[in-house]
Order: structure tokens, then sequence, then C-alpha cells
């Protein structure tokens, strides 16, 4: 059968891509498609089975799942809309911070657009534009699954501790000079692996504090991680600032190149929130660094936003490949409406 096929294909495929790097957007897509046609198999194989038992469970999770979906997409969006306004609320009336709020009434804007076309018949246009919209939202909605499939296993990271370095990577001060929480966990998940591999190996990491200076800070991000680490304790012999990056393609170039200067080859961990840990994988790969990550918890009510500008982040980091691929895709709907209207 076709789908077992594709399933054990794109299963085989996800594992050799895991092994050979696993700082990939394209694994999290090969790992959807696999989970996607195994879930075929799984339906198949089951209203094959003959067993009416089987069958009947089956049919009526499949049902109850097309039924819930209306119930989904509503629940959805009030969920992203309340956490827009928790965002607001803790966070500050930012524009970054009403991501979520915005997505959410998009998302009810869209429903009802859709259920009102269900209601109105008799226009191939509007058809067409439905359709259009469903397509795009798919698309999308792919693409968004396989990113927080590649986000939740690039979690699992379990580095040696062998380590000559620990890039700690930068975000905005408070009051200018100080680290804020979310830095601090950062800092302090990277603190944590560097006392547990001088407890087990007797090694000491040295520290690569990355992060320039914003236009309201007046030091530079690095400078107040330099300052936060002695004040827990690291020997500031032990602590080197790459104080001139302002994103994170820069954190690992310049970070790179400080490192390559003391030494030709090292082991090297780079150090961020969870949320932003895959994405920094993918331009520490870029930047040419065998680095892997280790994250820091986040608070759970900051996550979605986080989440959904991590998403849109690493989207325009491909947006070549996605422009392309939505053109071809204007391009047939828009044919298929003039077809429409031709033979109307």
């Amino acid at each position: 059968m076709v789908i077992y096929s594709l399933a054990g294909f794109f299963l085989l495929l996800f594992i050799v891509l895991s092994f050979i790097d696993r700082r990939r957007i394209s694994n999290g897509i090969v790992l959807t498609l696999a989970l996607f046609f195994s879930l075929l198999s799984l339906i198949y194989v089951t209203l094959s089975n003959g067993n009416e038992l089987f069958v009947s469970i089956m049919s009526t999770v499949l049902i109850l799942l097309f039924l819930l979906i209306p119930f989904f997409i509503i629940g959805l969006a009030t969920t992203l809309i309340m956490n827009g306004r928790l965002m607001l609320k803790r966070e500050g009336r930012k524009l970054a911070n009403m991501l979520p709020l915005f997505i959410g009434l998009v998302i009810v804007i869209l429903f009802i657009f859709w259920f009102g076309s269900i209601l109105k018949n008799g226009s191939p246009i509007l058809g067409m534009v439905v359709v259009f919209v469903m397509a795009f939202v798919g698309y999308f909605s792919f693409l968004f699954l396989s990113f927080l499939l590649s986000t939740f296993l690039y979690q699992f990271n379990f580095p040696r501790y062998n380590q000559d370095f620990l890039i700690v990577l930068g975000s905005g001060l408070i009051d200018g000079d100080r680290a804020p929480p979310l830095l601090a966990s950062r800092l302090n998940r990277a603190i944590a692996f560097y006392e547990k591999q001088y407890d087990k190996k007797g090694k000491r990491a040295t520290f690569i504090v990355s992060g320039g200076q914003g236009a309201n800070e007046t030091v530079s991000e690095a400078r107040a991680m330099r300052d936060y680490l002695i004040s827990k304790g690291i020997d500031e012999n032990f602590i080197i600032m790459e104080d001139k990056s302002v994103n994170t393609l820069q954190n690992m170039q310049f970070s790179k190149a400080k490192m390559d200067a003391i030494m030709p080859t090292y082991n090297s961990l780079f150090s961020t929130n969870n949320f932003h840990l895959f994405r920094a994988g993918l331009y520490a790969r870029k930047a040419g660094l065998k680095s892997q990550g280790i994250g820091a918890k986040t608070a759970l009510y900051y996550m979605p936003n986080a989440l959904i500008r991590e998403f849109i982040a690493i989207t325009v980091m491909y947006k070549k490949v996605h422009l392309i691929l939505l053109g071809l895709v204007v391009l047939f709907f828009v044919f298929l409406a003039i077809i429409g209207i031709t033979f109307r």
C-alpha cells in the first residue's frame, strides 16, 4: 500500500536528517508528513480490518473530530484573544505583545467569512476566494505544526560535559543596565551547566556573553551579562564579552570569531530561552557553528506570543521559498476563477 510506504519513507528520512543535523526546519516538515501518512495508514488498517467494533469506534471518532472543528477554531481564537489581553496587561502595550490578540481576531473574521460563504450560493468568484483563503491558511497551519514539532524535539538536547565555551545570547535590558528575568534565566541555565560540567569533569568552560548596546541602554547587553555572572560567583577570567552584535545571527557569527581566535578546534554550546532555542540553532548552523543549544524555561503565559514571533521570524528567513510557492497557488486559483467566469 502506497500510504504505508510513504509513512515509512518519511519516518526514515526524518531519522537520517536528524542524525546529520537536528538544526533544520525541513526535519519538522518531514516528521509532519510522516505522522500524517502514519495516521492515514492507521485509519485505513482500522477500516479495512473488517472488525465491526473497531470500524464503529474509528468512524465515531472521525465524525466527532469533524464536528468539533468549528468549536476547536473558535476555542483557539478565544484562547489567543485572552492571551493577547494578558500579554498587554503584564508586558505592556507593545505591538509585538498584540500578536496573539491580532491572530485570534483574524481567525474569527476568517471563520465568519467562511461560514457566510456557505450561506451565500451562486458566486464562483466568492467560492474561489474562500478556497484560496482556506488553502493559504492550510499551508501556514502545516508549516506552523512543523515548526512546533521541530521546536519541541529540539528541547531534548543532551550535550556532553566537555564544552570549551558557553555562548549566552543577549536580550533587552531593564533600566538600561540590568538583566531582566528573561535574560537572567539564560544566564542561570548556562551557569548550571558550567557548574555541573566542573563537578563531573573538573573542566571549566569559558562564557561568551553576546549582545550589543541598544538605543535605550546605557551599557551593552554583554556588559550587563558579565556583571550578572560575576555577581553569581563566576571568575571574570572565564568571561569573554562580545558587545557588537544586534541580532541572533550576529551573536553566532561574532561569538564564533572570538572562539576561532582562541583555539582552532573547540566544543561549544549556546544558552537561550526554550522558545528561541530552535531558531537560534538555525542561525548557529548558518554561521558555521557546530554548537547545539540548551534552553531556559519561560513563563507559560508568554509562550504563545513568543512561539508566534519565532514562527514569523523563521518564515521570513525562508521568505523567497514561501513567496514562490504562494505565487504558484495564486496563479492556480486565478486560472480557476477565469475558467469559472468563462464557462458560467
